[in-house]
């Protein structure tokens, strides 16, 4: 390796924690702020692909991932009253025995955070990070303390980072969600995220997310799609009144509704498209996973880019002398990736969370048969599964065995 560098890594996310984890194993003196009291993550269930999963073969944490997420083989929808199908995407068309899984947050933070403080990282919280001095690596927090002479500083902030300036776009549409027990002989594939939709401005899904313990019960993200300027008049309306609507559009979730009994059982998540032009910050700061791109869920690539990035700057980083070299090259390893994601989200997201009503109807006659010719049902399985671009390829890894197959 080359010198050891002195680190900071913003934000403990998922980016942030697997950046801070490959960072200190490589035996740089890693710092990681975040503004929590407490460790904590933020966020809905997540589908972990081969992609995310192959970089968490190398910390040795996809095992346990294996073990206790949810493996899904598809992701499929139906309108309703219809109940056509517009959506079926299965991953067994791009390489047979290809799963997915589904893993509540919190196992995968509790998971990398244990990695990066065993690999040596130090971590500060309640720190809630202003700004930063490119040039010198000094990190300036809200309360106005200085933490200086750091020789890279890593922004894993998302998109609301104030250490980038790039206007983002608030999309019209988020989600409310809740994690709730897996119902053992409800209507649901455990082995599917499933969607349910009322043209594009209505739409509900479910997936399995796995456990937090071995002795754990089986857990379930439900969604429920909602314009982001309906969500305070959601929380003033009576909860009996949403839940009339949601199960008029999926009537078998019923045996969910019934679970929850307060607004507060519900996050609401906004969504956010924005790429950074320019991920390097100056000769000292570098964005990556939300804080460089950030798009909404649909095709629900969010975590595995964050660990993408952080494996491609660590591997920018790994022997080299040239901090701006280093970076020019993490910059080249994921750049072309990125756009492609970036675009095909902003290309996607409208056509099943907007309001527009000739969008649906293209999708449902035209777009959704068309899906099930060849070649069209690889070309999803692979959009899908973050594998367009080959960024494991770019990287110089192959996808592990573990990674594509379930138990």
């Amino acid at each position: 390796m080359g010198r050891s560098l002195n680190i900071a890594v913003c934000g403990a996310g998922i980016g942030g924690l697997s950046a801070a984890a490959l960072l200190a194993r490589q035996g740089h003196s890693v710092t990681l702020l975040d503004q929590f009291d407490a460790p904590a993550p933020v966020g809905s269930g997540l589908m972990l692909q081969v992609t995310g999963l192959t970089i968490l073969d190398h910390l040795g944490l996809a095992d346990d991932i294996r073990q206790l997420g949810s493996p899904l083989k598809r992701l499929w929808g139906l309108t309703t009253p219809s109940q056509r199908p517009v959506l079926d995407v299965r991953f067994e068309h791009l390489r047979a025995g290809l799963v997915s899984y589904g893993v509540q947050r919190g196992l995968l933070f509790d998971r990398l955070l244990a990695a990066a403080t065993q690999a040596g990282a130090k971590l500060l919280t309640s720190r809630r990070v202003e700004s930063v001095d490119a040039k010198t690596g000094d990190i300036i927090l809200e309360t106005g303390e200085f933490l200086k002479g750091f020789d890279l500083v890593v922004d894993a902030l998302g998109v609301r980072s104030p250490l980038t300036r790039t206007p983002r776009k608030e999309l019209a549409y988020g989600a409310l969600w809740a994690t709730l027990p897996w119902p053992a002989d409800g209507p649901f594939d455990e082995t599917a995220l499933e969607q349910r939709y009322k043209s594009a401005r209505k739409m509900a899904g479910v997936m399995a997310s796995g456990r937090t313990a071995s002795n754990g019960p089986v857990s379930l993200t439900y969604f429920w799609s909602i314009r982001r300027d309906d969500e305070a008049a959601w929380r003033a309306a009576p909860l009996d009144d949403w839940k009339r609507e949601a199960r008029a559009l999926w009537p078998e979730t019923e045996l969910l509704l019934d679970q929850v009994s307060s607004h507060d059982q519900l996050t609401f998540a906004r969504y956010r498209h924005r790429t950074h032009p320019d991920p390097l910050g100056g000769p000292r700061l570098v964005h990556i996973g939300d804080a460089w791109h950030a798009a909404s869920p649909q095709l629900g690539q969010g975590a595995n880019m964050a660990l993408l990035d952080a494996w491609a700057l660590s591997l920018a980083l790994e022997g080299s002398e040239d901090i701006p070299h280093a970076l020019a090259r993490y910059v080249a390893l994921r750049r072309n990736h990125i756009r492609l994601y970036q675009a095909m989200s902003w290309l996607f997201t409208p056509v099943y969370q907007g309001d527009s009503r000739i969008m649906p109807f293209l999708r449902d006659w035209l777009a959704a048969p068309l899906t099930r010719v060849p070649p069209a049902p690889k070309l999803l399985a692979g959009m899908v599964t973050g594998a367009f671009g080959s960024p494991l390829k770019k990287l110089g890894l192959n996808p592990s065995s573990g990674a594509t197959s379930g138990p």
